[in-house]
């Protein structure tokens, strides 16, 4: 049969083609009224879309250009800072700590797991500068919670900055930013908002904000503070990528028409965004259900993300070998395990433009995938049934919350 490739990896993620259209025809200079009135609205959608009145900052770089920012402007050399890690982008923030001279303190969870109170509870006292953690970690799989973990802050270091890498979790998961006082909670172009690589965003509190001005640690390109004073004007302190600014702009637009029609623009964007959540939310917990129909273990049983769903191989079967598997039969491009869980899992991802349809075709894929690997010990449909439920059922209850 044809082959057609598609992305399921947490990132990049499948295009919006409306997005696309938008970066194509994209032929701006960014230093004229055009640009600024499309600048000025992508980072007002951006605001709604977090959930946050505090301002948000667009950089031209991948995610961790904004992950690198929130240390660098938050912190001085020796600054005791605490790093809750579960996996590698939890370990990203401490070696970025410790890049910038900062006295790092980890708190570790075993990878596939999540934190307890117990465990965070002892590392935090007055003289914590900053908590760094992120909200889903995709190369596991894991959701940790972070209003918990804001709890946890304001109980037993309430001068503490909380930082949040959402790169995979804005548009999957639901957050209270401005409630439960998180002052940098950071996203990705390449995630749920549905263009390439390029473009990172950031919200950023009051209380971050006055911490910059006493920081000591370099930053130049990435001075948050310099592009606070460009976007008041409707500008970035850099040159932008253009065309990236116009596919998102085209993506807060496409989520905004998932609201519905009749509202006003604010509100229809933030039922849009629901809406995306939900999706997310959905096609994990349809792959979740066919994992466990195919005799399958979820890598994070405990806490799992609607991101993206890792899965543990059938008996000892290097994860690879299902990866290559879903490249050569379908075209299908899944997410192998990263450092030293490569080999060890695979990730099927649910964030951004991905439906139903996506979902169980990437499931009777799965079923294939393990058949032709000799690991068919199941009735073909088995997978696809289990999700066909969940979805049956998620529907019903959609149904009946709507007005008569």
């Amino acid at each position: 049969m044809l082959l057609k490739r598609r992305l399921f990896t947490p990132g990049p993620t499948p295009l919006l083609p409306a997005a696309q259209t938008a970066m194509a025809s994209a032929e701006f200079h960014h230093r004229t009224a055009e640009f600024r009135a499309l600048y000025s609205r992508v980072l007002a959608d951006l605001q709604t879309f977090v959930g946050t009145k505090n301002d948000v900052i667009l950089l031209a770089s991948s995610g961790s250009g904004a992950l690198e920012a929130a240390v660098s402007n938050l912190t001085s050399p020796g600054d005791k800072v605490l790093v809750l890690t579960a996996g590698k982008f939890g370990e990203r923030w401490r070696e970025l700590g410790r890049a910038f001279g900062c006295t790092v303190e980890e708190v570790s969870a075993p990878y596939g797991h999540t934190f307890s109170a117990e465990s965070i509870a002892p590392a935090l006292s007055e003289v914590v500068r900053a908590i760094y953690v992120q909200a889903t970690e995709s190369s596991t799989g894991v959701r940790h919670d972070v209003g918990s973990i804001a709890q946890l802050r304001n109980q037993h270091a309430p001068e503490a900055l909380l930082v949040v890498d959402a790169i995979t979790g804005l548009g999957t998961t639901r957050f209270d930013v401005d409630g439960w006082g998180i002052d940098i909670i950071i996203g990705g172009s390449q995630k749920a908002v549905m263009i390439p690589p390029g473009l990172a965003y950031c919200a950023v509190s009051e209380r971050a904000w006055k911490r910059m001005e006493s920081a000591k640690n370099p930053r130049y390109y990435f001075d948050l503070r310099k592009e606070r004073k460009a976007a008041a004007k409707g500008e970035s302190a850099f040159t932008p990528a253009t065309a990236l600014v116009a596919g998102l702009a085209a993506a807060m637009d496409y989520i905004r028409q998932a609201g519905g029609e009749g509202s006003d623009p604010k509100t229809a964007l933030i039922a849009g965004r629901n809406a995306l959540i939900a999706n997310a939310e959905i096609a994990a917990a349809m792959t979740r259900a066919a994992a466990a129909a195919l005799h399958l273990s979820l890598f994070a049983a405990e806490s799992p993300a609607s991101a993206l769903t890792a899965i543990i191989p059938p008996g000892q079967m290097d994860s690879s070998v299902i990866v290559k598997a879903f490249r050569e039969q379908f075209g299908a491009v899944i997410a192998n395990g990263q450092g030293e869980m490569k080999g060890k899992l695979f990730r099927i991802a649910h964030l951004g433009y991905y439906d139903y349809l996506d979902t169980i075709g990437i499931i009777g894929a799965l079923e294939q995938v393990l058949a032709s690997l000799g690991r068919g010990h199941f009735e073909f449909g088995v997978g696809v049934k289990a999700a066909q439920l969940v979805y049956q059922a998620a529907r019903a209850e959609t149904q009946a919350a709507k007005p008569a």
